[in-house]
């Protein structure tokens, strides 16, 4: 297959086939994220995408893929007709094919009507992956993401009523020291709002070259300590209500793993919190803590 650039997927997209439909992001403006900044973006042609989907199945491992990831950024970026091409080929060139999968911008879903989104829906775009980073428009406003928190709740929830699984992703630590509380509950809100089939965390990395990174350098950003962060997520554990909303914070870059279920499972996992804080038992303290 022809990769171009460096590819990212979602960490459970692990052992899925990783198809690029686009490279590099429509957006690709966001002040923290460096993924895409080496490709100009750019749809590919259903000839390259056929020709890496001929390759696969006709390999020896076809018939052990069983999920699709759509890259790059925000496949969702296509038109309804190119997508529901490139599932059909999907299927037909590998039929064993159980999920497919893709990111997408709140802008993207927006974009597409009800019945586009159903009829991707029906032809097996099965879950989207939403980067919402905060749920906070100042914040949203500061990382250049182009959307509000409300549009972003409108997003998933019109995602959702169409069918499809929407898993949030959401940035630990990106309020900085002067809004702990404010990034938390406005996590809070949105989740509780939209009521996602999943959501998530990482926690803030900074890349060189990114704005982001030049604001920590200039004193513009303070970032917060490993404490900080478990308590900007027992506020938002203490604040969100979205039961059966499936929840991970077990990123390489999460300083406490934690997995569970709305929101049953939510005493257990500020316990575990508390207990980390109190022992210090962070994952990767030592590197994490010293990026910078």
């Amino acid at each position: 297959m022809e990769y171009e650039g460096v590819v990212y997927r979602p960490p459970s997209e692990a052992r899925s086939l990783i198809l690029q439909v686009t490279i590099g992001c429509a957006h690709n403006s966001c002040t923290f994220c460096n993924m895409y900044k080496a490709k100009s973006f750019r749809i590919r042609t259903m000839e390259e995408i056929r020709a890496d989907l001929d390759e696969v199945a006709d390999s020896l491992y076809a018939r052990m893929i069983r999920r699709v990831f759509l890259a790059d950024g925000d496949a969702l970026v296509l038109a309804t007709d190119k997508l529901m091409e490139i599932i059909s080929l999907i299927r037909e060139r590998l039929p064993h094919i159980e999920r497919i999968t893709s990111y997408a911008t709140a802008q993207d879903i927006l974009r597409k009507t009800d019945e586009e989104l159903k009829k991707l829906r029906a032809a097996g775009l099965e879950m989207v992956y939403l980067g919402a980073e905060t749920g906070d428009d100042d914040l949203l406003k500061y990382i250049n993401k182009g959307v509000t928190a409300a549009q972003i709740a409108e997003a998933g929830k019109k995602a959702k009523r169409c069918g499809m699984d929407v898993s949030v992703t959401l940035i630990s630590g990106l309020g900085g020291r002067a809004h702990v509380r404010e990034h938390a509950l406005s996590c809070a809100r949105l989740i509780t709002e939209m009521n996602p089939a999943y959501c998530s965390f990482l926690t803030l990395r900074l890349y060189e070259g990114t704005p982001f990174y030049d604001d920590v350098v200039n004193g513009k950003f303070e970032r917060i300590t490993p404490d900080e962060i478990v308590d900007e997520m027992e506020i938002f554990l203490k604040n969100v209500d979205s039961p059966g909303t499936v929840f991970r914070s077990n990123h390489a870059s999460n300083y406490v793993p934690l997995g569970g279920t709305f929101n049953e499972d939510i005493p257990a996992l500020i316990e575990a919190l508390e207990h980390a804080k109190k022992t210090k038992g962070y994952r990767r303290y030592r590197e994490m803590g010293d990026l910078l």
